[in-house]
């Protein structure tokens, strides 16, 4: 995609399949609509289509498919954006029919953005990589030679619209060179753990955008970027943390997201070795968040993938200040459901399960936040003692 200059409009495309709440799809278009919005376009429509499964020629049909044309040919669309991630023979049959503005998917969105927010050269490199593995199976029956290689929103130099010749055999050379380079970072990195000795890790895990570098800056005195958008931090960052006379390292990686793609899931998995190697791990929940439970089992499954899901879990449900519910009409017909819950009801049902040791706090507003301090410092201890039995006079 050509380098935004401007705020440019994007429509967002996705299918409600069989048995599939019509909600539930319109959630999953504002979280691609944040992307957009990360990335640098704005949202200006969202199509739905009811479909058993995505069309496997064009993913919708092809009367809504003239109905996107029209749209964006009348409103000036820049974008359009599918939820889920398009083959390389829906890509170009929808470019037939769509011939204004650029067809893309949620996969190239995502990649885009962590080709902007990659700062360091391992970064970027695992971004290459991700961006490499995504576009080999898209060159089969396209051309001999990739004439064009695309950029995307706000792409600065790199991997933009540099007119070049490449094919499959290119490729998979520029994916091997850049295996290599990443080996050798990961020895390095390696090594680093390594020297770290035996202290006790915890490690930070999380949907993104639920607020896991701001508790590391309070937790570790430290200036982590944190904003409100996706994605806000890539590169793992550690600190040492000592709460009253008990030390322990403090990571924060890359937040996790519904249909993370494979590619970076895969190129990432390096960086994500503290998560692996964690003593525990802080899994950090938005609860204003409506579909907070779903996010949750997003990141369960994404550890799962990473081989990180045998591990203590403290839970955190951040952001407590900005918790909304409905009242509940005690005449109503319907029953009672989670949206008209209030925050203590959500407490005592989630405590009540007994399922996993959590906290109900705001980073924003340092709600709650010495009770934290006081809860890892207690799992932190027992850790400790068990690893220096002889330094326990400490506490």
């Amino acid at each position: 995609m050509p380098d935004i200059q401007i705020i440019e409009k994007a429509v967002f495309v996705g299918v409600i399949k069989q048995n599939e709440d019509e909600r539930k799809v319109m959630e999953y278009l504002d979280e691609l609509e944040f992307l957009a919005e990360t990335a640098g376009a704005t949202g200006d429509r969202k199509f739905t289509q009811r479909l058993e499964r995505p069309d496997s020629s064009t993913y919708i049909r092809s009367g809504k498919l003239e109905e996107i044309a029209r749209y964006v040919e009348d409103n000036d669309i820049k974008y359009i954006i599918f939820d889920d991630e398009l083959s390389g023979i829906q890509q170009r049959n929808i470019e037939k029919v769509i011939k204004c503005g650029t067809v893309i998917d949620r996969t190239s969105l995502i990649l885009e953005i962590f080709a902007q927010r990659a700062k360091t050269s391992y970064a970027k490199m695992q971004v290459e990589l991700a961006r490499y593995n995504y576009m080999l199976p898209r060159l089969a029956g396209m051309w001999t030679h990739l004439e064009r290689q695309r950029g995307g929103m706000g792409t600065r130099g790199g991997m933009g619209e540099t007119q070049i010749e490449i094919d499959r055999r290119i490729v998979k050379d520029k994916i091997s060179k850049l295996k290599e380079q990443l080996k050798k970072v990961d020895r390095q990195m390696a090594t680093q753990r390594g020297n770290r000795g035996s202290m006790v890790r915890l490690s930070l895990v999380g949907y993104t955008n639920v607020g896991k570098s701001t508790i590391m800056n309070l937790l570790a005195k430290s200036d982590v970027f944190a904003e409100n958008k996706l994605f806000a931090t890539l590169d793992t960052t550690v600190r040492k943390v000592v709460i009253e006379n008990v030390p322990f390292l403090l990571s924060d990686t890359v937040g996790f997201i519904r249909k993370l793609p494979t590619q970076l899931v895969e190129a990432f998995k390096s960086t994500l070795d503290e998560v692996r190697e964690a003593d525990i791990l802080l899994h950090v929940v938005d609860i204003s968040h409506p579909g907070f439970e779903e996010q949750m089992e997003v990141v369960e499954k994404t550890l799962q993938d990473i081989n990180a899901h045998n591990k203590p879990v403290f839970v955190i449900f951040n952001k407590i200040d900005a918790y909304e519910y409905e009242e509940y009409d005690e005449f109503s017909l319907t029953p009672k459901s989670k949206e008209n819950y209030s925050l203590e009801e959500l407490k005592n049902s989630w405590i009540a399960q007994e399922k996993t040791p959590c906290i109900f706090m705001s980073a924003k507003e340092k709600i709650n936040l010495d009770k934290l301090r006081n809860d890892i410092y207690k799992m932190v201890a027992e850790i400790h003692a068990g690893r220096y039995p002889f330094n326990n006079f400490l506490w």
